[in-house]
């Protein structure tokens, strides 16, 4: 990572995670929680951030929020379903 000063956090009062670079939003994640399934619906990087991994990052973030709130995950946004394929140690938040 380059030296940006990169913070990830939970707005729950704008359902997202967001990824700031400094101040700047650079990236988030859209969800909706019914009865404690985030269905995780849009995940978006800034164009500017593009190629830094910051997609990646704010998805396991978010999939380590779910795990510690005990809530379950459908995952409509493809870019995060793809990264639950991958990732075998996170496909137990997988909502029935």
């Amino acid at each position: 990572m380059s030296d940006e000063n990169v913070t990830l956090s939970k707005n729950a009062e704008l359902r997202r995670y967001e990824l700031r670079v400094d101040d700047d939003v650079a990236g988030f994640i859209e969800y909706d929680d019914v009865d404690g399934v985030l269905d995780m619906h849009h995940t978006e990087v800034d164009p500017a951030h593009g190629g830094k991994g910051f997609g990646q990052r704010l998805v396991a973030f978010a999939l380590a929020d779910a795990r510690e709130t005990g809530a379950k995950v459908t995952p409509t946004c493809p870019f995060i379903a793809k990264y639950i394929e991958r990732h075998p140690d996170v496909q137990d938040l997988l909502a029935g």
